[in-house]
């Protein structure tokens, strides 16, 4: 990490897509914090925690629902720090390739969310 200020500097300078990539996985993971927080019910003593095609929904506890504010905090944080990393080791394809997939993955969890919120 002793290249960490060095990269940042270089992501600015020359890839600005990558960096427009990663303020919106940041964006994107602090909306997720926000309505994953605001949609925690801690006076429902059951909720839907999880669903599936063969089984239908399941039942748990609202405790069950933090996993979305701690990807959110994952997917924000760790992730774009390990996307500076990456850019130092692999380059700009492979960090860009990074971000897509990491922002896939908050537009998924924002899905899953937003269904179990509806059947809640």
């Amino acid at each position: 990490m002793k290249y960490f200020a060095e990269d940042l500097k270089k992501i600015y300078k020359e890839e600005r897509i990558m960096l427009i990539l990663m303020i919106i996985n940041a964006l994107g993971s602090l909306a997720l914090l926000i309505f994953g927080i605001v949609s925690l019910n801690p006076n429902v003593a059951i909720v839907k925690v999880g669903y599936g095609d063969i089984g239908g929904y399941r039942d748990g506890l609202w405790t069950d629902m933090l996993t979305f504010p701690i990807l959110a905090i994952i997917f924000g944080v760790f992730h774009n720090l390990i996307a500076v990393k990456i850019y130092h080791k692999r380059g700009a394809g492979m960090t860009k390739f990074f971000i897509i997939i990491t922002t896939a993955l908050i537009v998924g969890a924002f899905v899953v969310l937003i269904r179990l919120s509806r059947e809640g």
